[in-house]
């Protein structure tokens, strides 16, 4: 039995990236061998054990054969026989499919430290094409790996096209589909993992709602790029740079997708498309099973961020208003997130990018002021229930109005 470092530790290792967690590959064992010694056996489909102490996971080497559509397609076969270089084989790319054995010693039977050193994405072999999820896990490396310079070859482009033409990725689950994008949103550059999408056809499979923004014309006043699909793309990559949570990056990148169902008559105008982008956003949530965080934040991001925009024309009762529609008082850190994404929003234009937005001290201003809004026992004497609650909103709206006033 021997025992070897592989995939994304042994990768980032020579990157000089954090290793942050580990997973081994056994050759030559039986899974009662591991049982012997303490392992604890967790795989479903096949043998995945748990080291007694380190709980890493450990698992046998592997055969897979295609047997029909999407990841779930496959028989897998494991023995003792099975080699290292049969296990790398079925690995997606060839910077994953390096392993590193007790000594240390690097085992690169595919050439993946020469494309670690040139930079290059590129599959180990066809069988790359047999499970879809390996499209989304391109595209997932290129947002994490394209601010160091690595590319997609050429022959992993086109064979991705393929895969989308033969319609592979419409077997796509979306658990599997989620699990990915939010990765990839959390990643350095969230952009390439759309533009990888994009550019091999599946963006239109996986997210109709954003593939169709593109050629989508704005008013050249407030957008000088005029293409939505261009405009959004420039907000994820705004909305990167202002924060690291993925919710915040998703609800910016889908704030706009209304304006891909806004009758071509009436373009480049795009009246209603908030109300547009939010039924959108609860469709594509249904159906990839987003989380509620991402949804709702994403909601309010669509419905109001026409009105974060105007903020410094607001009056008081109106600031409130958006305050009670974002529940700011009860969920103050998610209105701070809104305020991000639609900042994002406005810097993701061509020639916005480093304009001020004093729009968003103001709303946390606003925030601010109506939360120091405290009643006393006199203030409530002789008050029911809804007599109370206009008397905090007057003097919210009083508060908010002394705050606007002294900026």
């Amino acid at each position: 039995m021997k025992i070897y470092l592989v995939g994304g530790a042994v990768r980032d290792a020579l990157l000089g990236r954090p290793v942050t967690e580990r997973d081994w590959v056994v050759v030559g064992a039986r899974p009662e061998d591991l049982e012997a010694q303490g392992y604890q056996r967790v795989g479903r489909e096949f043998p995945v054990f748990l080291h007694p102490k380190t709980h890493e996971e450990y698992a046998l080497a592997r055969l897979e054969r295609k047997t029909g559509p999407g990841y779930r397609g496959f028989d897998t076969e494991f023995s003792p026989t099975v080699t290292l270089e049969e296990d790398l084989q079925r690995r997606d790319l060839t910077i994953n499919a390096m392993a590193q054995d007790a000594e240390g010693s690097i085992i690169d039977p595919y050439d993946g430290l020469a494309d670690l050193n040139n930079r290059i994405l590129r599959h180990v072999s066809p069988a790359f094409a047999e499970d879809p999820v390996r499209i989304l896990r391109v595209a997932r490396f290129t947002a994490r790996y394209a601010p160091l310079g690595f590319t997609i070859a050429p022959e992993t482009q086109a064979l991705m096209r393929q895969m989308v033409a033969s319609g592979e990725a419409n077997a796509l689950v979306a658990e599997r589909v989620w699990v990915e994008t939010a990765k990839a949103l959390a990643e350095p550059s969230p952009r390439q993992f759309f533009e990888v999408l994009r550019g091999c056809g599946a963006l239109a499979v996986i997210f109709p709602e954003i593939a169709r923004l593109d050629g989508i014309p704005q008013p050249e006043r407030w957008h000088p790029e005029i293409d939505t699909g261009v405009h959004v793309r420039m907000v994820l990559d705004a909305a990167a740079a202002l924060s690291p949570l993925a919710r915040v990056r998703f609800a910016a990148l889908m704030h706009d997708v209304g304006k891909g169902t806004t009758p071509e008559a009436e373009w480049p105008r795009h009246v209603g498309h908030e109300a547009r982008s939010a039924a959108l956003i609860e469709q594509l949530c249904e159906r990839l099973r987003i989380p509620n965080d991402y949804r709702e934040l994403a909601l309010l991001v669509a419905r109001h961020h026409g009105v974060c925009h105007r903020a410094l024309e607001l009056r008081p009762s109106t600031w409130l208003e958006l305050l009670e529609q974002c529940d700011a008082f009860r969920r103050p850190e998610r209105f701070q997130e809104f305020v991000l994404a639609c900042e994002a929003d406005m810097r993701g234009r061509l020639g916005f990018e480093d304009r001020p937005y004093p729009q968003a001290a103001a709303c946390l201003a606003a925030l601010k002021a109506a939360q120091s809004v405290v009643l006393s026992d006199q203030d409530r004497t002789g008050l029911d229930g809804l007599s109370i609650g206009k008397l905090i909103k007057r003097k919210r709206v009083d508060a908010i109005s002394a705050a606007i006033n002294s900026n």
